[in-house]
């Protein structure tokens, strides 16, 4: 298995930077998943709105806490919380804490 880390600074237009940890690869994605990671925002930075189109994405809250744009309209989220974007939707995430704001991201090709 596949266990690649990266730092994307300004991801879809966000502000600072988020560190990815992909859990799976794309041999083990098997065509039908774009991406299985654990995601982490640092306080003060964001994940940019933008839109999934052929895909959906969901967000399983682990730790921390932010403000999450669904499709334009902003809702608190926390460690439990999950979030769901289909196709033809769009979301973004702010680390509203003063800790890490981590999340597993599922991205489900349709």
């Amino acid at each position: 298995m596949l266990e690649k880390i990266e730092r994307v600074e300004n991801m879809c237009g966000g502000k600072g930077h988020v560190v990815i940890k992909h859990i799976l690869g794309d041999r083990e994605l098997n065509g039908k998943c774009r991406l299985y990671a654990e995601v982490t925002i640092a306080p003060g930075c964001t994940l940019g709105y933008h839109e999934h189109h052929g895909e959906s994405e969901t967000y399983y809250i682990l730790s921390g806490k932010g403000d999450y744009n669904d499709n334009g309209t902003i809702r608190p989220v926390e460690a439990g919380d999950v979030t769901f974007t289909p196709d033809g939707k769009g979301h973004g995430l702010d680390n509203t804490g003063d800790t890490d704001l981590v999340f597993m991201a599922l991205i489900i090709l349709d």
